[in-house]
């Protein structure tokens, strides 16, 4: 259970900068169908996550404990470098033609996969409980995704975004140089 409540807060604060929130606001203005469009990225980044814990689980087991810490560090700097920095635009996807469901599940994975927040769920799950990685992971994301649909896209282009990743980069680099540090034994 000591990995799902920091995957729910790293998932929190990872998913408001992100580019999926924006493209499941969008998305839900398009389709006129916020839940429906909510549930279906909350989908896509549960079956991210859900792959990062399964990597996570088989991982887990190859590592000391020092090596845990240190990819626990790792993912916390990598999650805190791209942070800091906006990803670009987001393709609004207006040519696509598969429906409120499959443009948003489809373009949220496309999105998620890769992303910072998967590399957290695999370093959380191959730090401590898998399963609980993943649930964290995937309730602190679909909580972002659910509130970016009912918002909106013109509401949620309103959220001071640079502020909110300048605070949470530093947050995820002094967090990961702190576990570093101590994985190393220089603290």
């Amino acid at each position: 259970m000591e990995a799902l409540v920091p995957a729910f807060i790293a998932a929190l604060l990872i998913q408001i900068g992100d580019r999926s929130a924006l493209l499941t606001a969008i998305l839900a203005d398009r389709f006129a169908r916020p839940l429906l469009v909510a549930l279906s990225v909350g989908l896509a980044h549960a079956a991210t996550n859900t792959l990062a814990a399964l990597a996570g689980l088989w991982a887990g087991p190859m590592l000391q404990p020092k090596g845990k810490a240190l990819l626990l560090a790792f993912a916390l700097l990598y999650a805190g470098v791209f942070t800091l920095f906006p990803a670009g635009p987001v393709r609004r996807l207006d040519n696509w033609r598969i429906g409120p469901v499959l443009t948003p599940l489809v373009g949220a994975l496309i999105l998620a996969s890769g992303d910072r927040m998967q590399f957290l769920t695999f370093a959380l799950a191959a730090s401590s409980a898998p399963w609980f990685a993943a649930a964290g992971a995937i309730l602190g994301s679909f909580a972002v995704t659910f509130v970016a649909a009912m918002l909106g896209e013109a509401a949620w282009q309103r959220i001071p975004l640079r502020a909110w990743r300048i605070g949470t980069g530093a947050l995820f680099l002094l967090g990961g140089a702190f576990l570093a540090l101590g994985a190393l034994r220089l603290l």
